[in-house]
């Protein structure tokens, strides 16, 4: 199991605290320190079962001046967040077979 974290995030600590809660079993991925790869994202969008649009953090700077308005491909809006991992919604928490977004943070206690 995986939690793609940003540690400045406050919900992002809040669900990695509900991880800790239940389990001790998982990694943690400083995902701004070691951004996921365009396959790495595709992958975890798939796991998601949304469209890479449902993950972008729509309020953040990058994605306003450089995005916001346009019409992007899926392709297109996975590479932005691979390139700009700031876009990316977190936190993320990633099992072998499915991933939740954990907004709220006590969401995340369904994936387990």
């Amino acid at each position: 199991m995986k939690i793609y974290h940003n540690p400045r995030c406050r919900k992002s600590r809040e669900g990695l605290a509900i991880l800790k809660e239940i389990t001790t079993d998982f990694e943690i991925v400083e995902y701004l320190k070691n951004p996921p790869s365009f396959e790495e994202l595709s992958e975890l969008i798939k796991k998601l079962n949304i469209k890479p649009i449902e993950l972008v953090r729509k309020n953040e700077a990058i994605w306003k001046e450089n995005y916001k308005g346009k019409e992007l491909s899926d392709k297109e809006i996975i590479k932005a967040m691979a390139e700009n991992p700031k876009l990316i919604e977190r936190p993320i928490v990633i099992t072998e077979t499915k991933a939740i977004v954990g907004r709220p943070p006590e969401i995340i206690k369904t994936i387990l």
